[in-house]
């Protein structure tokens, strides 16, 4: 997997090391923010790694719930403002949406270690009608075990500088579909709802989900809108991501590691002895 243009800058630093001080050049995993434009109107600016963001913008609008289809997608293009010398603007045009104005005015700020500040909770998904993802999904533990190997073996972007959150997608015999980068893990968790909703291949009913880093509320939400039924992070989930998980009928798992992981919700997906 190549890292996306622009993802990474070279930077002169020195390194001490034991006594020894050395001057080398490392890499820097880069963080621009990004506009995305609906109808003309500002929506969002994000912190983000550029690299796929028209996957970013189309994965946010639908992990929003702005729109719930590709069909609704009329037109998506990154455009370069005049002075600027890269695209940190993409502009989508959608059809048959059925918002207020003043409610896709609404600026959705976020900084890169949260996707949903000052947004509402649990009622707010309960208000999108998201339905309880695949109940036929089983997936077993020596599986689910090899996924953060296999994750960590193909961040590329992460391997030159140790400052990125990645997302993947495995199928149930652990076979990786799709993997993206971010300095945000919600904006790499929306980089593949994007691949998914531009591909066609949505819901991704039978799949997993997994995240570097904590397992937080956001992730619960947009794994519930593209419809996969199990969620492992590496680290600790929130509580409130554990309340919709439960809610909602998700699988949700949480320190992935070695041979050993725990299941806040969903366990028969998992867990044969627990049924």
């Amino acid at each position: 997997m190549r890292a996306p243009a622009y993802s990474i800058e070279l930077t002169q630093v020195f390194e001490w090391n034991d006594g020894v001080t050395n001057s080398r050049q490392d890499s820097l995993a880069a963080e621009e923010p990004l506009e995305i434009r609906v109808d003309g109107r500002p929506l969002s600016v994000t912190m983000r790694t550029p690299g796929n963001d028209l996957e970013l913008a189309a994965g946010f609008l639908l992990t929003e719930g702005i729109i719930e289809n590709r069909e609704q997608i009329s037109s998506i293009r990154a455009v370069v403002p005049k002075g600027a010398g890269k695209s940190n603007v993409v502009e989508v045009e959608l059809r048959d949406v059925h918002h207020e104005k003043e409610e896709l005015k609404r600026n959705f700020f976020s900084a890169s270690s949260c996707g949903i500040c000052g947004k509402a909770s649990i009622e707010a998904i309960r208000r999108r009608d998201l339905v309880m993802p695949n109940r036929e999904l089983r997936v077993r533990p020596e599986v689910l075990c090899r996924l953060p190997e296999s994750l960590r073996a193909r961040q590329e972007v992460f391997e030159r500088t140790g400052g990125l959150h990645a997302a993947a997608l495995f199928d149930r015999e652990g076979r990786l579909v799709a993997l993206r980068e971010d300095i945000g893990r919600h904006n790499a968790v929306d980089k593949l709802a994007g691949w998914a909703l531009l591909d066609g291949v949505l819901p991704l009913e039978n799949l997993v989900i997994l995240v570097s880093g904590r397992g937080g509320f956001e992730i619960i939400q947009k794994a519930l809108a593209m419809g996969i039924p199990i969620v492992a992070s590496v680290s600790a989930p929130s509580n409130l991501a554990v309340k919709l998980a439960r809610e909602m009928g998700l699988t949700l798992i949480g320190f992935l590691r070695g041979k050993r992981f725990v299941v806040y919700s969903g366990e028969f997906r998992c867990l044969a002895e627990a049924h």
